[in-house]
């Protein structure tokens, strides 16, 4: 089980948290903190792996934390949980070292998504005994040049889009110019016209296919894919 703390000064949003986090299996909540100096002895006493730490505090930010935890060299990971929207927020709190961060009002799927992402971070540093730089890669994912469909990743998918089969139909167009059907694209794929077309009607809607319609050999009219750029 991955310990958390939670520090947010909201009891309220709080309780949320709490909530949202007691639905995502493989995590234990061990303490939740109001106040900075409270988080400061959860985190001493418990010692959790994880944080859920929010920016605005009564008597400092979650950034004075932040900075003690880096300094005492605790090996606590940290996600921001907050609805400070500026940009020079989200460039301190990346040189701080959070994991991720989250702008409320948090919804329970993208923490979710977070908590999930985390948990397979671990994982896989755990198999790993010496790093060659494809294990760097597959560690840090958010640094590895191999994501073409970035654009893609940073939002949350749509219900009735799943991220496999969505790769799959992407490699489909990967290196070739010639247009697909969705008859085609899921003959390729082994799923039915009807998937194939509502996933890459998605990746229409992303611009990262386009479309136009042809005239087959009957005259009847069928929509074409092609990748962008």
């Amino acid at each position: 089980m991955i310990k958390v703390v939670i520090a947010e000064d909201d009891p309220q949003i709080a309780e949320i948290q709490r909530r949202f986090l007691e639905r995502v299996e493989g995590f234990e909540l061990v303490g939740i903190a109001h106040r900075l100096s409270e988080a400061e002895d959860l985190i001493e006493i418990m010692q959790p792996d994880l944080l859920l730490l929010d920016i605005q505090f009564p008597s400092g930010t979650g950034f004075d934390l932040l900075r003690k935890i880096r300094a005492g060299n605790n090996a606590v990971d940290v996600i921001m949980i907050t609805a400070a929207k500026e940009v020079d927020t989200l460039r301190e709190a990346l040189r701080g070292g959070v994991f991720d961060y989250i702008l409320k009002p948090l919804v329970f799927e993208r923490l979710q998504e977070t908590l999930n992402n985390y948990h397979q971070h671990l994982q896989k540093l755990h198999t790993l005994e010496t790093l060659a730089q494809s294990d760097v890669d597959r560690v840090l994912p958010r640094n590895s040049s191999s994501h073409e469909n970035s654009a893609i990743e940073v939002a949350r998918l749509p219900k009735g889009i799943d991220a496999i089969t969505l790769e799959n139909i992407n490699k489909v167009f990967t290196g070739r110019n010639d247009a697909l059907n969705a008859e085609e694209v899921g003959e390729i794929i082994g799923a039915s016209r009807t998937t194939a077309r509502r996933y890459l009607e998605y990746l229409v809607s992303c611009s990262e296919l386009s479309a136009e319609v042809s005239y087959g050999s009957v005259g009847r009219p069928e929509r074409r894919y092609q990748k962008n750029g």
